[in-house]
Order: structure tokens, then sequence, then C-alpha cells
């Protein structure tokens, strides 16, 4: 090896260890921001433990499992899961990039000598950490109600985790929206718009069995559907079939196009 490419090589690594630190420097910037108004994460877990009570306790009664071996809260949970970090990771990115333009912060952080994409990072993932503190809310909840592992702690955990990488995935789209309108209204709309859809169009609250057959066949390729239906078997011991190899290509998939997509566009938007 020459010594320009010794420098070279050198060089590289002292920017990958730059990197890594701005983005350390921007997740721990709202992190603190979550710690200083913890009811923030208060009210975030008041929507999902809500419909948690109202499917269990209103809905729950009337709505058939064909197949189900447990009851309808256990089937339920699954669903609140991954509908909460879903929503929960298009709220706080959206908003929070779309806000960060509307105050200047974009500005101040593009005067820093610091690596353009490490804003969008460090915000995906301290919304990862934030959607994590919203599950334990869940999960005490859901184990108050009735919800259990059924397939172990193991299997249970890898299933919560498998939720906070969709939801670290779908955040991604929901930056490329901030990015886009940059207003903080129009990034709230425009991130529950397509959400809800995909959401209710699923198998989060009810079987796809029980659809009309143009939307069964809708919802059971649809991205929420499988994730849900993985975390289920994950969470009940049964059988998880196709379903985390599927939501395992929709979230690769996601990273693919979006990454490079929101990176895109924060470049063009603070060369503006």
């Amino acid at each position: 090896m020459t010594s320009a490419d010794l420098s070279a090589d050198m060089a590289a690594q002292r920017g990958f260890r730059w990197a890594l630190s701005d983005i350390g420097v921007i997740t721990w910037r709202n992190l603190l921001r979550v710690a200083r108004s913890p009811e923030l994460i208060f009210f975030g877990a008041i929507q999902p433990i809500m419909f948690v009570l109202l499917f269990s306790y209103v809905f729950g009664s009337s709505i058939t499992l064909p197949g189900f071996p447990f009851s309808y809260r256990q089937f339920l949970m699954a669903g609140i899961f991954v509908q909460t970090i879903a929503f929960g990771s298009v709220a706080s990115t959206g908003i929070g990039v779309a806000e960060d333009l509307a105050k200047g912060m974009v500005d101040r952080f593009r005067s820093l000598p610091m690596t353009r994409s490490s804003l969008l990072i460090g915000r995906t993932l301290s919304d990862v950490v934030r959607n994590a503190y919203t599950t334990l809310i869940l999960l005490a909840v859901g184990f108050a109600i009735g919800f259990r592992f059924h397939g172990g702690v193991l299997a249970g955990l890898a299933g919560i985790g498998l939720g906070l990488l969709f939801g670290f995935a779908f955040s991604w789209i929901a930056a490329c929206i901030g990015l886009l309108v940059g207003s903080v209204e129009a990034a709230q709309t425009g991130g529950f718009v397509w959400l809800f859809p995909l959401t209710f169009a699923s198998s989060a609250f009810v079987s796809t069995e029980n659809m009309p057959g143009w939307l069964r066949a809708f919802a059971n390729v649809n991205p929420v559907t499988v994730t849900v239906n993985s975390l289920r078997a994950l969470f009940d011991g049964t059988p998880i079939g196709d379903n985390l190899w599927q939501a395992l290509a929709w979230i690769a998939g996601v990273l693919l196009v979006f990454v490079p997509l929101a990176v895109s566009l924060y470049r063009r938007t603070t060369t503006r």
C-alpha cells in the first residue's frame, strides 16, 4: 500500500468516525428534548391505550377470529404494537423534520462542520428509542388485560424488535414527506393520509378472511399485514409461514428507496 493509499484510508476512517459522532450528537439532542417533555410520550401512548381498551371491551365480543387459538385481546396486541410504532414514527419524524426546517434549525446545522445526513439519521434513531418507550407502556397495559408471550420471551422480544425495525423504515418515508412539504401541519396530514388505509385495511384489528375478496387481496400483501402476522406468530408461538421474509423484504425495500431519497431531498433543501 502506498503512502497516498494509506492517507486516503486514514481520512476515510476519520470521516466515518466524525459521521458517527455527528449522528450521536443529533440523536442525543432529540432524546433530551423528549426527556424534557415527558408528556409527549404520555400523550403519545394515550391513543393506542384507548384503542386497546375500546377494541377489547367494546368491539371484541362481536369480532370473529377463524382458527385463532387465543382470545381477541391476544390477537389485538400485535396490531396495536405495529400501528402505534408506525404512527409514532411517521408523526415524530415527519413533523420533527418539518419543524426543524420551519424554525431554521436545519440552517444552523448546515453552518456547522458536520455530515449532511446526520440530522436525518439521528432523528430516525431517536424516534426508534421513543417508540421503544411507548412500546413498554403498551406492554404493561397488554399484560394487565391478559396478553402473554405464549411463544416465549425471546420470541416476544424478537417480535418487538421487528416492529421497531418496521417503524424505523417507515420513518424515512415520513422524513421525505416532511422535507417536501416543509410545514408541520402539512407533514402531519401528509403522514397520516396514506398510513390510515394501510393500517385499517390489514390484519391489525380483524382477520383478513372476513374481508371482501378485492380488499382481502390488497390486505394480504399489505406491509402492515405481513408485519402484524409476523409479530402475532412470534408472540403466540404459531407458524410464521412466509410472513417474516415478506416483512423483512418490505422493510429492506422501503429503506433502499427512501433513505437515499430523503438524503437527496435534504441536500437539495439545504443548498437552496
